[in-house]
């Protein structure tokens, strides 16, 4: 892929105190402390690999001051345009950067928001943005994220004795950083998560075919290039296609058969009843065909898209019948819970306010026994004559 030009792009002027606010934190993203780890688009020559390198992305860090690449969202807060894509390579390059975000931790939970956000203000001083702090957040956990199991795979999962693959450290690493993670990695708790994360993946049927490009930046090219909203469905097919037409797994051409079987029943009865609405009819086409997602994601929408966002209140009403029929026996539930709750609650007051009440007695029949005693002292009864 021919690298993109600074020109290609669209540059704004941001306000003096603007940039001297954003260049007040510590520099140095596209320096030298970034690693030179090898990217995984590689390309056979021979019996030898050719990599891609370390990206640079010079033009962008000769920006005069004041300059900034400006990036576009999409309505769900996704980064679109051929700017996104300089982003994202930013964003790799900033999750690389030790300094920043040491591969220390754990996990991207565990990274102080103090590294978080100084990460963000570096990518600021060279975009203006309109996507959230939050959206760069996410990507910048993805990236880590991917960096490590990059690490791990290339430097730690050898026949080496743990304290040799200490040693092994990759270039641009500092060292601490390296055996705290070689530590982990080699934990009870560390292979453990190893082990859930492959029983993860190969649950997987399918990959897609976008490669490095979002999701978002695929389906914006296609409407400017058509003219027209793209839906889940036609999203779906685009990005499960080769270049040859063919779909890219027999699971994948058996769900777009589905797919296309389920809309074309759907639109039949929406036309029938005179309520046709593509953006539901591919909603409900997906729900149906792939069933629910997984928590809090929305299917062929890519990263940072949750059901809220996307679907609005109305959320609920496009999952699969039987997810929907399971919500439905929660929402009962629910109910059932709340009302035992509340007449457990009755029930207390009730023996509370009966205690109270016998407490009351056993003090009146306290104080008039009080008093009668009070009585004989002051008069004493006289014994009888005799």
């Amino acid at each position: 892929m021919p690298r993109r030009k600074l020109s290609d792009l669209r540059i704004v002027q941001v306000p003096r105190e603007e940039e001297v606010s954003n260049n007040e934190g510590v520099s140095g993203v596209g320096s030298s402390q970034v690693p030179e780890t090898v990217e995984e688009t590689q390309v056979e020559v021979g019996q030898r690999r050719k990599s891609r390198g370390r990206t640079m992305l010079t033009g962008l860090y000769n920006l005069p001051p004041g300059e900034r690449v400006q990036v576009s969202r999409n309505d769900v807060g996704q980064p679109i345009g051929a700017e996104a894509g300089v982003l994202a390579n930013v964003i790799g390059m900033t999750a690389r950067n030790g300094s920043l975000l040491p591969i220390s931790y754990e996990s991207w939970r565990e990274m102080p928001n103090g590294n978080k956000n100084q990460a963000v203000d570096h990518i600021k001083e060279r975009f203006s943005l309109e996507v959230s702090d939050d959206y760069v957040k996410h990507a910048l956990g993805k990236k880590w994220r991917d960096h490590k199991s990059f690490l791990k795979n290339k430097y730690f999962k050898n026949s080496l004795s743990l304290q040799e693959k200490m040693q092994n450290v990759p270039p641009g690493l500092l060292r601490y950083q390296w055996e705290d993670a070689v530590r982990f990695w080699s934990s009870t708790k560390g292979e453990e998560r190893e082990r859930v994360g492959v029983a993860s993946r190969q649950k997987q049927k399918y990959t897609h075919t976008a490669g490095s490009k979002s999701f978002a930046r695929i389906a914006n090219e296609e409407e400017l290039k058509s003219g027209s909203s793209v839906g889940r469905v036609q999203l779906f097919d685009i990005t499960h296609t080769k270049k040859d037409g063919s779909a890219i797994t027999p699971e994948a051409a058996e769900i777009m058969a589905k797919m296309k079987e389920k809309k074309i029943e759907f639109e039949a009865t929406a036309s029938t009843n005179g309520s046709a609405n593509l953006d539901d009819i591919d909603n409900q086409v997906i729900a149906d065909v792939l069933g629910p997602g997984r928590y809090g994601r929305v299917r062929c929408q890519g990263s940072f898209v949750t059901p809220t966002k996307y679907f609005g209140a109305q959320s609920s009403q496009y999952m699969p019948l039987q997810s929907r029929s399971s919500q439905a026996e929660v929402n009962r539930l629910q109910q059932q819970l709340t009302q035992f709750k509340a007449e457990v609650e009755a029930r207390e007051a009730e023996r509370a306010a009966r205690e109270a009440e016998r407490e009351a007695s056993y003090k009146n029949l306290e104080n008039k026994f009080q008093e009668l005693m009070a009585m004989f002292k002051q008069n004493p009864p006289q014994n009888p004559p005799s």
